[in-house]
């Protein structure tokens, strides 16, 4: 497959994605295939995909619905939550409104309150995640996603087959090999691409609801940049910025711009729109196909975690192969796990790597804007 488009309209066309899914949400159902809602990265995708069903990432980035979710919940209360009730409970998400099942998890405290609401009005099926990434919790984390299987199974009235789970692993896998070849493109120094523009495929592609289109059109997408850049289009030379920290999308896309109008590049993401979601593949060799499901995500390293090292490890990575330049840490007002993490997360950037480090916390509002220009831009002068 050969990208024939200009890359700006590639871009845009990703960007999109996620408006043009409202539709094809719809026509999934009209067709009678289940719509499986999720709102996190530590969702097996692939048990629900086995049984022939859509996946799709829940509304959870827009400040729209959070003065109706306060009626119900704390106003400090981190935004992501608010959100993703306040959609919900309004029916303004119709990937919410069109999903015969949402599976929820129990990473934080709020989140997981939050799901026994909305379970009064929708079928939400919570996994137990375990806190920690021992033996035992995998032990667990394995049986959770079994229970998940026999769920579904129960609940459509069909059988997965350890043949089709196999299957979706491979669909899956060869998905986040390209996205992680795509992204990979930004070792380049110069960049050639924006990290904005980076972003939107990153974001956009997780809206395809069949996996398998997404290896030949994101492959395409990485021969016509490489082509380019072989050509001499490319970025201008910028301080190269790393962002981690809580989940980025929608509103809190601000904090790209205001690195990247601010005279800074983002060259990756470590954090759950980026490499933390398609760094690691199930081990397709494993002869227990669960627990390779189980161990590759139990091993997603978030600030859920106690002790988290593979969050640092693939940070201490990353700044490494991008040749990061200083590191921004986005942090949601009152996610209390990663703004305790901030504390080891700036030592280990500032100590053991010996670059730069800036956290910065933000809503959903447009209010602070301002604010985060002048300190993105402070940040990135001084690099």
């Amino acid at each position: 497959m050969e990208v024939i488009k200009e890359l700006p309209e590639v871009f845009e066309e990703f960007a999109e994605q996620r408006k043009n899914s409202f539709l094809a949400v719809k026509q999934l159902k009209d067709q009678g295939i289940p719509v499986v809602g999720s709102y996190c990265t530590y969702f097996p995708q692939e048990i629900a995909m086995a049984m022939g069903a859509a996946t799709v990432s829940l509304c959870s980035t827009s400040d729209e619905t959070i003065a109706e979710a306060e009626k119900d919940l704390p106003k400090n209360l981190c935004p992501l939550i608010k959100s993703s009730y306040g959609f919900a409970k309004t029916d303004k998400c119709p990937f919410f409104y069109f999903s015969d099942v949402v599976v929820g998890e129990t990473t934080c405290d709020g989140k997981k309150k939050m799901y026994e609401l909305m379970s009064e009005f929708k079928d939400t099926f919570v996994m137990e995640l375990p806190n920690s990434q021992s033996e035992d919790s995998l032990k667990l984390w394995k049986k959770e996603i079994i229970r998940f299987k026999e769920y579904l199974e129960k609940k459509f009235d069909v059988e997965i087959t350890e043949e089709q789970i196999r299957e979706a692993v491979k669909v899956n896998n060869e998905a986040r090999r390209s996205l992680k070849k795509l992204y990979e493109v930004m070792r380049h120094d110069p960049a050639p691409i924006s990290g904005y523009d980076l972003f939107k495929v990153l974001y956009g592609s997780t809206f395809k609801f069949d996996r398998k289109q997404i290896p030949d059109e994101v492959n395409a997408l990485v021969d016509k940049i490489e082509k380019e850049y072989a050509e001499g289009k490319m970025q201008e030379k910028k301080p190269r910025i790393l962002i981690t920290g809580c989940p980025i999308g929608g509103a809190t896309e601000k904090i790209i711009r205001a690195v990247e109008d601010n005279g800074g590049i983002v060259v990756t993401y470590e954090n759950c729109s980026g490499a933390k979601s398609i760094d690691k593949l199930v081990d397709e060799n494993n002869p227990d196909v669960y627990d390779a499901i189980a161990r590759r995500y139990l091993n997603i390293g978030c600030s859920v975690m106690t002790p988290n090292p593979n969050r640092f490890e693939l940070l201490g990575r990353l700044i490494d192969e991008y040749q990061v330049d200083g590191v921004v840490d986005m942090i949601l007002q009152a996610c209390h796990t990663y703004n305790v993490e901030t504390n080891t997360i700036r030592k280990f950037v500032t100590g053991e790597k010996g670059i730069p480090y800036i956290s910065v916390e933000t809503d959903y509002s447009q209010a602070d804007i301002g604010q985060l220009n002048t300190r993105l831009a402070a940040f990135v002068e001084m690099l």
